[in-house]
């Protein structure tokens, strides 16, 4: 569907509790929200999303942890079925320059039922949730405080230079260039930026062997470590380092569905 008001359209990959957004630019006059900008120089993911149960509070709450930029804002978008169906949101949106770059803000929807129905939640590949996001940048000290204000102190953990941001629903993961290698031996990386780069999308799905069949037959090149992760690298999926994870992988994500 398109957004209203914007220069900008998508399809939704739906997943049990997030998705996955693809972007795409319908009307190059109107706001594209930076994607413009991205795609002139590659491409890969433009930004977060968090789920916010309550905008207002989240609005407030980043406002007093001195994120003097957040601002809330009405957005819709169609949804092309039938019937059609407009979906709205209310949400929380957050400069880049105030998070050195990187794209995140907080969405809440006010019209969730139309999105979730059972057939567009079954995948081949057997993706289920999102387990992490990797965010590439040569200075992660500098990035943590930024994040800190975003999902509180006490959710920010650090294990030498690679920090996690624990949301309630998977992690966001911050590192250098070597540390993200580190974090996805299976993927051909992202080349070094000067500042944040999302670089790895890593989902949870239910069987990676099956993932890699599914992979397989598509004729999609792929890899395997140790694990079993499946990665397939960002020349195969649009300039992201995506991963396919068992679902021991990530038990924070996992205990949303209890």
């Amino acid at each position: 569907g398109r957004h209203q008001g914007w220069g900008t359209a998508n399809h939704c990959l739906m997943l049990e509790r997030d998705y996955v957004e693809l972007l795409g630019i319908v009307d190059p006059a109107g706001f594209t929200n930076d994607l413009d900008r991205l795609l002139e120089a590659r491409e890969g993911m433009l930004g977060l999303a968090l789920a916010s149960d309550d905008p207002a509070a989240t609005h407030a709450a980043w406002q007093a942890a001195g994120l003097a930029s957040a601002d809330l804002a009405d957005l819709a978008r169609s949804l092309e079925t039938e019937p059609p169906a407009t979906l709205r949101f209310r949400n929380v949106m957050l400069a880049r320059d105030e998070l050195l770059g990187l794209g995140l803000f907080a969405c809440h929807h006010l019209t969730p039922e139309p999105m979730r129905r059972p057939e567009w939640l079954r995948h081949e590949n057997g993706a289920r949730a999102i387990a992490s996001v990797t965010v590439m940048t040569p200075e992660p000290e500098a990035l943590a405080p930024v994040l800190a204000r975003v999902v509180g102190h006490v959710r920010l953990t650090v294990t030498d230079r690679i920090y996690a941001a624990h949301t309630c629903h998977g992690v966001i993961l911050v590192a250098t260039p070597d540390d993200v290698d580190m974090l996805h031996p299976e993927l051909e990386a992202l080349p070094p930026a000067d500042g944040p780069v999302l670089a790895a999308l890593s989902l949870l799905v239910d069987d990676p062997d099956r993932t890699a069949a599914f992979l397989t037959r598509q004729g999609i090149p792929h890899a395997r470590d140790r694990s079993g992760a499946v990665g397939v690298s960002p020349a195969h999926a649009h300039g992201v380092m995506l991963e396919f994870l068992p679902p021991s992988a990530a038990p924070e994500a996992l205990a949303a569905f209890g």
